[in-house]
């Protein structure tokens, strides 16, 4: 994720390093918000399908929940390099090779009948998602007017909770009765729509000079970037946990079959949160991660005693989404604020921690599940959140304060 300023040499004479007018570009702003509903929604699908991935391709279904890990892995290891290599390159034409790295991906993801090639594809998938969130967050800043930045990036970051809500759901359902391959050949349509969007709506802007990036260890000394990203870590963490492994818990609840209105509840519930958060984020950055580490927390303490109640289920479910709908905003946004000056490099750590956190969530996840069963998921989850809470409450000077740009008194 980027936060470039736009050069101003020649600004009166290319269009694209004009200075943004007074109100939001909205169709560039929803061509990236598509951008991170394909890179979302190819990073989560497998869960929406996982049972009929394992039996196809022969493997259990914690080993095709490393699917998700393979692929975050890949953004994990390449997000940092790729920011660095491509820092001086334009970034529209940057942002159309992420997407068609997408499309290749979920190409070959759809036709391989043998594991080994499907983890590799996956992994290619998570190389293309390391470059595209480079761009993103930044794209939509250079976007938008200063005043309107935070929404900017709310409207960009709509893209994961409509790939819950509605992606995740809808490839169940189509994979349920067309066959898990033809979700993934409807992503790379998408994908294809998607570079002609982009080509049509998006304005190109330039990279960044040489040496105008932070060093990481420099970044990590700023006061309140390190407690953001350990917040990043863990909350990303206890999430992938429970939402890679959704399926498989939800069977052991009998509730299989329900797996996809599970997963529209919790993405419709996301959906309210994201619109609810670019609304009060300005004012409210602390009291909103506070409010959304609690609901999360509150909804894995309600599945670990779920038993047969359908209704808390589907309660919890809602709980969680409103919980994490708007987190990935909320951590960008704090993240950006509390580096200043190094807040590109700061952004990059986020992307890189979180997808290890995704990683992680996957190997983490199904060692439990092999080992202490799907009823030890919602637990599990809840412990991690313990000291998310204690630090999201202690860090109130730099890391979330109570007013975006203020300290706290």
């Amino acid at each position: 994720m980027s936060t470039h300023t736009a050069s101003k040499a020649g600004s009166s004479a290319r269009p694209e390093n004009r200075r943004p007018s007074g109100k939001l570009p909205l169709p560039a702003l929803l061509a990236l918000a598509t951008a991170v509903f394909v890179t979302s929604l190819t990073e989560t699908l497998p869960a929406g399908v996982l049972p009929a991935m394992s039996a196809d391709l022969g493997v259990g279904e914690a080993a095709m929940g490393q699917s998700v890990t393979i692929y975050a892995i890949g953004t994990a290891l390449t997000a940092i390099p790729l920011t660095a290599a491509t820092a001086g390159r334009r970034r529209k034409g940057l942002l159309l090779t992420a997407v068609a790295g997408f499309a290749v991906a979920n190409t070959v993801t759809a036709v391989s009948t043998h594991y080994p090639l499907t983890m590799a594809a996956r992994f290619a998938a998570g190389v293309a998602a390391g470059l595209a969130w480079a761009l993103l967050a930044g794209y939509a800043r250079r976007l938008a007017p200063v005043h309107l930045q935070g929404k900017a990036i709310a409207v960009v970051m709509t893209g994961i909770p409509v790939a819950l809500s509605l992606g995740v759901p809808a490839g169940t359902f189509l994979g349920a009765a067309l066959g898990w391959q033809v979700t993934f050949l409807v992503m790379t349509a998408l994908a294809v729509v998607l570079l002609a969007w982009i080509v049509l709506s998006v304005p190109d802007h330039p990279g960044q000079p040489r040496g105008g990036r932070a060093p990481i260890r420099r970044t990590l000394a700023v006061p309140g970037v390190a407690p953001v990203l350990f917040v990043t870590l863990v909350l990303v963490l206890a999430h992938t946990i429970l939402y890679t492994y959704v399926a498989a818990f939800l069977g052991h609840l009998g509730m299989g079959g329900s797996t996809g209105l599970v997963l529209l509840v919790f993405g419709g519930a996301s959906l309210l949160s994201i619109w609810f958060t670019g609304l009060h984020i300005d004012r409210r950055l602390r009291t909103l991660t506070l409010a959304a580490t609690v609901l999360f927390a509150v909804a894995s303490g309600a599945l670990a005693v779920a038993a047969d109640s359908t209704f808390l289920v589907h309660a919890a479910a809602a709980l969680w989404g409103l919980g994490w709908g708007g987190a990935p905003t909320l951590l960008q946004t704090a993240v950006g604020d509390a580096g200043g000056e190094a807040a590109e490099t700061a952004q990059t750590l986020l992307v890189s921690l979180w997808n290890a956190a995704m990683a992680g969530g996957g190997v983490v996840g199904g060692l439990l599940l092999d080992l202490l069963g799907a009823a030890a998921l919602p637990g599990s989850v809840l412990l991690l959140l313990v000291p998310v809470l204690i630090v999201v409450a202690a860090a109130r000077t730099h890391a979330f304060p109570a007013r975006r740009g203020r300290t706290a008194e």
